[in-house]
């Protein structure tokens, strides 16, 4: 049966701003779902207040609101749109969930006629609640962990001593496993039993009989109106029951399931689905396995509606769910829907896989000093990376190589730990290094039956570390010259990166490269086709991977290759890796905007990411997506067989930014501004000779590169300073110090994290007011996009700065002097596209923080606010196809964009929750005020020097 008559416009309710526990994936559902509704005929409203992310660039929807996610917004929207028939909530998260379950109780959707689709208000209820889901659980015949729930203090004690310790304490209606722990001890019940029911919206935990050591596994489920049902993917964590999914290194397939109790499992999951309502749409559900022969199954929880695995898993299979879901949700059945990446096969056939994915999470416990690092049942990571390899050692390595975390993959990099108490310590007490230390543990020798002793961690999974132990160790044996073939093939197709291999053999990583290419062993690009190859697909997704010549019988030798070279002019751009503090969604919506520019000039476009929660790897926003790591080899491999014309760096953040220096060295041409003008805004000494040259200030300022240098240079340029390292991201490392004790101690230990670095100190402009511009350049004429004026003081990280667009409080003196100097900068830089200055102002004169010749976090926050394309705009001058004069700019904004940051402090509770020169948010809002007499600018403006931290 076709979709619905009688739905033609429907509102979608978006996740609002990125926080821990609720990323960017759903930016990546809610787009997919507005694509495909489009598709349809659907008119889509859409509202989200996240300004960062292309879900709300108005190519996506028919209408946008860039409003606060409250019922009031929705009442307004209601209003103006009185046709809209329905409203889908399952693809923003937790958030949306909330939002719309709060306006049922209120009857806003009752007083206006609007339909829930997607879900069923009633299934939300069951499973969030969760004294009614054990109580269906049960009914149905599926098995729970001994639990119950408690609604006050006194309930939860009885429970305790009724169950004995360890205990999982569970807040109701929370996202990312806030309020949620596991307690070993009496002593620690009482604050996590008070804190879970403080943050749960219903005061209610429920305590479950803690399942120390079972494995735990993920199903991803799509059911249509017809109650069909297709099971997407199986995900498999690598780290047993105790630690959170999101920070779980999680592989797909599984890996260690027998097909008996996988079977069992699938057919729990569709009963499990079926029982809590007749909804046509997605579906995960979360089961834990005992680690023994009898497999015992046992139901964790399950989520009915698109969740954070969905994109992970649609990535993994092909198959995009959110997509599929959004179809399923306006009365399609799957068997009517065509599968994606093949377009002959239907959407009722589920996915096979020929290849093996990693994810694993990206933290950022050094933006949290004295965080607590230990991985537990709540969230911590702020976003994840993907490999996919032939093996789970090929596709574990490439998901280590994709962290940017100056690790070349597991282990030959000189970067592992060698004390027995350490790693037995970092074994016993996970946190984010667990996966490297693992590594070390078999390095020194540690028994694999002691390390999953302490682990828990599946056996095969720790044999897969000890055969590339092995193999590490045979070909150290070697030299260069003496390696033979079969042996490097063998470490390629294991994963080893050419840099590891150059460590093990004591030779520059080039030579390794080089031998590779004169014994044939070139990586080879094969399909992401949902099908093991069964079908032809016709989608260009590729990973890569290493494969034996084949020999056919008139002795020609070869390797398939699927990714096959067109004669079209191409252009590459690098994506900007995993989402991490500092480095967000911005760039990822840069980078799409890129592409389709690109397109647009008549280019055929390849993307390379390694991130799959975001829009830049959808299979088809670019023409070729090589999901790789943004690592130098991988890049300069399909740069060797896709020949493009150049390589866009400028739309990837400080990713991106890192490998130009690579490219240049090797003749690969830069698109837009060059590797000189990058290195010199980057080079502080040859930048303040620029600055000097054309007459700009610029607080007086030393480079150190020791302790004694820094001390040295405090006494000329005098206290309050600035202190940070060079060629960083985020403001990492960033302090201000006011004496020489404090100077010393931040010095010391910035060197000991950032070894060889040079270390800038500035005089510090204190009480300064602070100020940014974006602009795009075609190397003679200079467009200034937007001038934005902090509330913050200077001395705040401009990314947890509420920014006002257009300035609030600069007069025209000054203005005229930020204009003047973006413009001197930007053509004294030879910039060719974007470019993002900083600027403090005291005593109306306008100083030079810094400047950055790239996209920067606040472009699509000025795109939104003028609702000008303004990443399309600069994309197209990078390429030489238009000059800044060919365009009409026309930005509308009424009043004032407030940029406002958000972040994730409840994580970390014990955190110093004050702001200072190092980022520490981990997302943004936008908000439209009509004049700076609205009470929430005054609000903003009243606080902001509350959180200047020295």
């Amino acid at each position: 049966m076709p979709k619905r008559k009688d739905l033609n416009s429907i509102l979608i309710i978006g996740s609002g701003p990125i926080i821990i526990g609720q990323a960017c994936e759903f930016d990546y559902s809610g787009s997919q779902a507005l694509r495909s509704l489009r598709e349809d005929g659907i008119e889509t409203i859409l509202i989200n207040s996240n300004p960062a992310t292309i879900m709300t660039d108005p190519s996506m929807a028919d209408h946008v609101y860039l409003k606060p996610l409250t019922t009031k917004s929705i009442v307004e929207i209601l209003k103006k749109h009185p046709n809209i028939d329905a409203v889908l909530p399952t693809m923003g998260g937790q958030t949306a969930l909330n939002l719309c379950i709060e306006a049922d109780e209120k009857g806003i959707w009752a007083d206006f006629g609007v339909e829930i689709i997607g879900v069923d208000i009633d299934a939300i209820n069951i499973t969030e609640d969760r004294e009614k889901f054990r109580e269906l659980m049960l009914k149905i015949g599926i098995g729970m962990p001994p639990q119950a729930s408690a609604t006050s203090f006194l309930k939860g004690k009885e429970i305790a001593q009724e169950f004995g310790f360890p205990l999982v304490i569970r807040a109701s209606f929370t996202l990312g496993g806030a309020g949620a722990g596991i307690v070993y001890d009496p002593e620690d019940f009482d604050d996590m039993l008070s804190h879970g029911l403080e943050v749960s919206p219903i005061h209610e935990v429920m305590i479950d009989k803690a399942l120390m050591g079972w494995k735990e596994y993920e199903l991803e489920l799509l059911r249509d109106k017809n109650d069909n049902v297709v099971i997407i993917c199986t995900i498999e964590n690598m780290d047993p029951m105790g630690i959170h999914t999101g920070d779980s290194i999680t592989v797909a397939p599984a890996m260690t399931l027998s097909d008996r109790t996988f079977q069992r499992m699938r057919d729990m999951a569709i009963h499990m689905m079926r029982s809590i309502g007749d909804f046509a749409g997605g579906c995960n559900v979360q089961f834990a396995v005992s680690p023994d022969e009898k497999e015992d199954i046992i139901a964790i929880e399950i989520n009915p509606r698109v969740s954070r695995s969905s994109a992970l898993a649609s990535k993994a299979t092909g198959y995009p769910i959110a997509k599929i879901a959004a179809k399923l949700a306006i009365g399609y059945t799957l068997d009517e829907l065509d599968n994606q990446i093949t377009k002959s096969t239907s959407a009722l056939f589920e996915p096979t896989l020929d290849y093996v994915i990693v994810k694993i999470p990206r933290w950022n416990f050094d933006k949290f000093e004295g965080s607590d690092r230990t991985l537990g049942l709540q969230m911590k990571s702020v976003g994840e990376v993907m490999g996919i390899g032939r093996s789970f050692q090929e596709a574990l390595h490439k998901a280590t190589q994709s962290l940017e975390i100056k690790r070349n993959g597991l282990g030959a990099d000189g970067k592992g730990y060698k004390d027995y108490d350490t790693i037995i310590e970092k074994l016993r007490v996970p946190s984010w290094d667990r996966v490297f230390v693992i590594y070390d543990a078999i390095q020194l020798g540690i028994p694999l039956k002691r390390i999953h002793d302490i682990t828990k961690i599946d056996m095969w999974f720790l044999k897969q570390y000890e055969e590339l132990h092995y193999l590490e160790l045979e070909v150290s044996k070697y030299t260069i010259e003496s390696l033979p073939k079969d042996l490097l093939l063998e470490a390629k197709q294991k994963g080893f990166a050419d840099r590891q291999i150059a460590h093990m053999l004591d030779c520059y990583e080039s030579e390794v490269h080089s031998k590779r290419m004169d014994l044939g062993i070139n990586r080879v690009y094969k399909l992401v086709d949902t099908c093991a190859a069964e079908f032809k697909a016709v989608t260009p997704y590729y990973y890569s991977t290493f494969e034996e010549e084949i020999e056919t019988p008139d002795g020609k030798r070869y390797v398939a290759n699927d990714s096959e070279v067109t004669d079209k002019k191409k252009v590459v751009v690098l994506g900007s890796g995993p989402n991490r503090i500092g480095q967000g969604i911005e760039f990822d919506y840069c980078c799409v905007h890129g592409v389709l520019a690109a397109a647009e000039c008549g280019y055929e476009t390849i993307m390379i990411n390694c991130n799959p929660e975001t829009v830049s790897t959808d299979f088809d926003t670019a023409d070729k997506l090589y999901f790789e790591p943004v690592f130098w080899e991988h890049i300069y491999d399909i740069i060797l067989h896709e020949k493009p014309e150049g390589v866009i760096v400028q739309l990837g953040g400080q990713t991106a930014l890192k490998l130009a220096e690579k490219l240049d060295k090797y003749g690969i041409n830069i698109i837009g501004t060059s590797f000189h003008s990058l290195d010199l805004a980057e080079d502080r000494g040859s930048f303040s000779t620029l600055l000097k040259d054309n007459n700009i200030p610029y607080p007086r300022f030393g480079v150190a590169e020791t302790a004694d240098e820094a001390m040295d240079l405090a006494d000329q340029l005098n206290f309050p300073l600035l202190v940070r390292p060079s060629y960083v991201l985020g403001g990492q490392g960033m302090k201000i110090v006011i004496n020489k004790e404090e100077l010393e101690s931040h010095v010391v230990s910035l060197l000991k994290s950032i070894p060889n670095n040079k270390l800038l100190l500035d005089h510090y402009l204190d009480g300064a007011i602070e100020a940014e511009a974006d602009a795009i350049c075609d190397g003679e004429d200079v467009y200034i996009i937007g001038i934005m004026e902090h509330i913050e003081p200077c001395g705040i990280h401009s990314g947890d700065s509420n920014a006002t667009l257009p300035p609030f409080n600069l007069g025209e003196f000054v203005l005229q002097q930020i204009k003047d100097h973006t413009k001197k900068i930007a053509l004294a830089l030879n910039t060719v596209g974007l470019i993002n200055i900083q600027f403090a102002i005291k005593d109306d004169i306008v100083y030079i923080i810094e400047a950055n010749p790239r996209a920067s976090r606040t472009v699509p926050f000025i795109a939104k606010a003028y609702g000008e394309p303004y990443v399309n705009y600069a994309t197209k001058v990078m390429l030489g196809e238009k000059k800044v004069k060919d365009f009409v700019f026309n930005p509308k904004l009424e009043g004032y964009a407030i940029k406002q940051p958000v972040f994730s402090f409840n994580k970390f509770p014990n955190v110093n929750k004050n702001l200072g020169p190092e980022m520490k948010s981990t997302g943004e809002s936008i908000l439209f005020i009509e004049s700076l007499k609205d009470d929430e600018f005054y609000n903003l403006y009243s606080r902001r020097k509350m959180y200047l931290s020295k």
